[in-house]
């Protein structure tokens, strides 16, 4: 799907605010509700737009530690894969998971209410699937996150 100026400013306000009504959108991009609704609705048939969700704020409801979990591993066959994903699929903890090229393989990042908590989640995770080098960064300060893309 091609994407043209109108269908960019949508996107930019449904990345600032998805809960805003379909009015407020197209006011703000200049047109009138059918034409963004339809606009809306290509794009999440064409799968520009996923799910709607809400962000949660991890800290107001408890989950106080950030760890960035730097993963090497000497298994690299289609088991070993297979097994780990779905390790990682069944931890809410994880919410993020990258394979890398490099000297790191695989970056998690985990959300935990604290250290005790992360340790649980490591002894568990490395009984289930053999890692060769787990070295686990404690975010002492979020500067910046976000999901919007730069449209």
């Amino acid at each position: 799907m091609r994407l043209d100026d109108l269908d960019r400013k949508i996107l930019v306000e449904l990345q600032t605010d998805a809960s805003q009504s379909l009015d407020d959108i197209a006011k703000t991009v200049g047109s009138s509700k059918t034409p963004v609704w339809n606009r809306i609705r290509k794009m999440k048939d064409a799968g520009i737009i996923g799910e709607t969700v809400a962000h949660l704020d991890p800290e107001a409801l408890g989950f106080e530690a950030c760890f960035f979990v730097l993963i090497r591993t000497s298994e690299h066959d289609a088991a070993w894969q297979s097994r780990f994903l779905a390790a990682l699929q069944g931890r809410a903890e994880v919410q993020e998971a990258h394979r890398l090229a490099g000297d790191i393989d695989y970056i998690l990042k985990v959300r935990v209410k604290n250290a005790r908590a992360y340790d649980t989640f490591y002894q568990s995770l490395i009984s289930e699937v053999k890692v060769h080098n787990v070295t686990a960064l404690l975010s002492m300060e979020e500067i910046k996150s976000t999901t919007r893309l730069p449209l």
